[in-house]
């Protein structure tokens, strides 16, 4: 009866195995929801609809772009969280949804780690430190001398609460030791907007969502964020050798799907996703938006999520913002 009973077993786990492997091998036969968690315009859209359509053709299904913006990206994400994890809903995560949210939301309505089955880390992106022209300062220390006369004066615009471009500026505002005003709002586009109207004072925000305003002298460009210099923007100075050491923020792409995807759809996608990205015009393309291309092992994202929740977790202590 004993050996009857580890057959039985031993057939049933086989079977789940076989049906696994089936399901992956007929992945994908419908089109798949590809959840951008911002708005329609931004850095983060921009990206996904790049590698979507590339996707879209490699897979032979479409990707059905839905942008669900709020709440930082949270509102996205959660959708994604709580959906049926069949390999038909995939997520674009950022900095904010997957490293940010956790530590800044009291009642944050899923868990970064648990609820999500990690593909691939697409690439980091080059932050910019603008400022409008009437703001007089034109280096990281006069900003910051500037923001010390003028204490409250001053406002820093970001994509919406507990994004990455809010909580740099927090960040900013710890290490300085100063306090400027922040302004949310509701995605890259309306930020951006404002800011080229003079309605704020200065942003941290994307390269691919400032550069074209710098370039064209509607924005002042005064730092990276980065550790080092960045290839898209050689001469500016970073924010850590202008006055702030050690001051480092990074905002960065990946994909997720609903913890409990069959590990062989998200092997499968993450390997058409790592071709993806080698080819040479999304290469270049992303690397025209400065983002340095990774196209990591689901494994090394999972580990890289970690290593970021814990850096922004201490910025947000460390801040004092809380979102509730």
């Amino acid at each position: 009866m004993r050996l009857t009973a580890l057959l039985r077993f031993a057939l049933a786990a086989a079977c789940v195995s076989l049906c696994a492997a089936a399901q992956a091998q007929a992945w994908p036969s419908k089109p798949i929801r590809f959840v951008i968690p911002f708005p329609a315009g931004g850095s983060t859209d921009i990206v996904g609809r790049l590698i979507g359509d590339k996707l879209s053709q490699r897979l032979g299904q479409p990707l059905v772009i839905d942008n669900r913006g709020g709440a930082g990206g949270t509102t996205g994400s959660d959708l994604v969280a709580k959906a049926a994890p069949d390999g038909y809903t995939m997520l674009l995560g950022t900095s904010s949804t997957h490293a940010i949210a956790s530590s800044l939301y009291s009642k944050l309505p899923y868990d970064s780690a648990r609820d999500f089955a990690p593909v691939t880390l697409l690439g980091t992106a080059t932050i910019l430190l603008v400022t409008h022209p009437s703001v007089p300062a034109k280096s990281v220390r006069e900003l910051i001398a500037l923001a010390k006369s003028k204490p409250g004066e001053l406002t820093f615009a970001s994509s919406g609460n507990g994004s990455v471009s809010h909580l740099t500026g927090e960040y900013f505002d710890s290490l300085a030791g100063v306090k400027m005003q922040h302004i949310p709002y509701k995605g890259d586009t309306p930020m951006t907007v404002d800011l080229v109207a003079g309605r704020v004072s200065m942003a941290f925000g994307t390269a691919v969502a400032f550069l074209p305003y710098v370039q064209n002298h509607k924005l002042n460009a005064l730092a990276v964020t980065s550790a080092k210099p960045s290839p898209i923007a050689p001469t500016l100075p970073t924010v850590a050798d202008s006055g702030l050491p050690g001051f480092e923020a990074l905002q960065w792409f990946g994909i997720l799907m609903p913890a409990g995807t069959p590990k062989e759809i998200v092997t499968k996608l993450q390997t058409e996703i790592a071709a993806i990205l080698r080819m040479p015009d999304v290469h270049e393309r992303l690397q025209s938006l400065g983002i340095e291309v990774v196209g990591s092992s689901p494994d090394e994202f999972a580990a890289f999520m970690r290593a970021e929740t814990a850096k922004w977790g201490k910025i947000v202590k460390d801040s004092g913002a809380k979102i509730d």
